[in-house]
Order: C-alpha cells, then sequence, then structure tokens
C-alpha cells in the first residue's frame, strides 16, 4: 500500500474517533448539567417573583432535556466532525508532499536485511585495507628480516656488525622494493641543485616550502627528490582470516 494512502487512512480513523469520543464527553456533561440546573430553578417556583424571571429558563431547559437525543447530540456531534475533517484534509494537504517524496517510510525487514548487509560489507572492507596496509611490512618481513631488526636490541653488538647486518637486510629489501615498487625519483635533479616549478605543477608530487608567494613559475633549492611508485604490481594476499597478522610464526617439527 502507497505510503500516503496508508497515512491518509489512518490519520482520518484516528480523528474521527477522538472527535467522537470529545463530543460525547461533552453531550454527557451537557445532559447532566440540564437536569441539574432545571431541578435547582425549580425548587424556587414557590416564590412568584422568582419563578416570573426564570420560568422562560425552566420552560427552555426541559425542551433541551426533552429533545436531547433529538436535537443537542446530533448537533454537537456533527460539528465535531465537521472540524476534524477539515483538520484532516489539512493535515493531508500538508503532509502530501513530504509523504510522496519519501520522507517518511514504514520500516521493513528489507531495510533492516539492508542494513545488516551494509554493516557486514563495511567491516569486510575495513579489514581488507587493514591487510594491505600490513601487506608492504610482511613482504620486507618476508624477503629481508626488516621487522627483525627493527625488534633486536643494537646495543649489544659492536659498529663493524652492526654495519655487516644492515648491509644484507639493505640489499634484500631493495631488491623487494625494486621487484614489486621499482621507486623513482619524482624530479630527477640532483638534491641542492636550483629548480624551476612551472605553472600547473601537481600539488600532490611537489610540496614547496620557505617564502611562497604569489604565481609560479618558482625557482628553489631542491632538498629531497620525492619518490613515486615506476610500478602498481600488488603482491598476492596470504590467507590470513586475521588482518592483523603480519607474518606467521614459523615451527620446525623434529
Amino acid at each position: 500500500m502507497d505510503v500516503s494512502k496508508l497515512y491518509s487512512r489512518k490519520s482520518f480513523g484516528i480523528i474521527t474517533l477522538f472527535v467522537v469520543l470529545i463530543s460525547a464527553i461533552i453531550n454527557v456533561g451537557l445532559y447532566f448539567g440540564i437536569n441539574w440546573l432545571s431541578a435547582n430553578l425549580s425548587k424556587d417556583a414557590g416564590n412568584e417573583i422568582a419563578a416570573r424571571n426564570i420560568s422562560w429558563a425552566v420552560n427552555n431547559l426541559e425542551l433541551i432535556s426533552h429533545n436531547f437525543y433529538l436535537w443537542v447530540v446530533p448537533a454537537i456531534t456533527g460539528a465535531f466532525l465537521l472540524c476534524g475533517w477539515l483538520l484532516w484534509i489539512i493535515l493531508r494537504l500538508s503532509m502530501g508532499k513530504a509523504l510522496t517524496q519519501g520522507k517518511f517510510q514504514t520500516p521493513d525487514a528489507s531495510f533492516k536485511k539492508k542494513s545488516k548487509k551494509d554493516f557486514v560489507d563495511q567491516k569486510i572492507e575495513q579489514d581488507r585495507k587493514r591487510r594491505l596496509f600490513l601487506h608492504s611490512l610482511s613482504i620486507l618481513q618476508r624477503d629481508g628480516r626488516l621487522l627483525d631488526f627493527f625488534d633486536e636490541d643494537l646495543s649489544l653488538y659492536d659498529d663493524g656488525q652492526i654495519g655487516a647486518a644492515v648491509r644484507s637486510i639493505q640489499e634484500d629489501c631493495k631488491k623487494t622494493i625494486k621487484k614489486y615498487i621499482d621507486a623513482k625519483p619524482v624530479l630527477e635533479a640532483e638534491e641542492g641543485e636550483i629548480v624551476r616549478i612551472e605553472p600547473g605543477f601537481d600539488i600532490d608530487a611537489i610540496n614547496l616550502v620557505g617564502n611562497v608567494s604569489g604565481e609560479p613559475p618558482f625557482e628553489g633549492i631542491l632538498k629531497h627528490r620525492g619518490w613515486k611508485a615506476g610500478k602498481k604490481e600488488i603482491p598476492k594476499l596470504s590467507d590470513i582470516q586475521d588482518s592483523g597478522i603480519i607474518i606467521p610464526a614459523e615451527v620446525e617439527i623434529q
């Protein structure tokens, strides 16, 4: 069922029920009020002056009381229903546009299933990004034992031993980076040389520091050549369920 039609029917029923209840309460109150007033006014019937002054009121009250269900009840109920239905028409016209635009939606099972699926997909995507972030470390650890070197306490070794270890680790890691990334300098000039930055330069590739003002071209001293990937090859991810595992432990069974 259309949302606007569902809202229209429900609001019509609620408003109708509400005004009927209100009119019933008012009718009951008027009925007992008229009877009470008529009875109290009749007590002064023995006083001729009072009788003349209130006789017309007593007669009218008795007339209304005798014809209460014929005149008063339909009139009050009809008036309240008319006001209620006018209110319903105003609400329908004012809310119809919002309802047709889908601002009010009825919850259903499909919406809940979609929300749950989106949550699961988002978690999977977060785990995948985490694995990609840690994957480069796992490759450098696998080929060059880089994390083992960082975890080592170098204070236990002399400079000669450290130099030999660093040379081996540097060569292995360099081969791995060359294989998968093949890093190239962003600018080919040597560090310390004067370079010219032309208009329309890539702000992601070149970072200007120092006294930067005006518009390019600029001239400055190259402090660092920067690096960019010559390859975009990504090593195949291992089938590890826990994205936090960089590289598994290795146990040799005797």
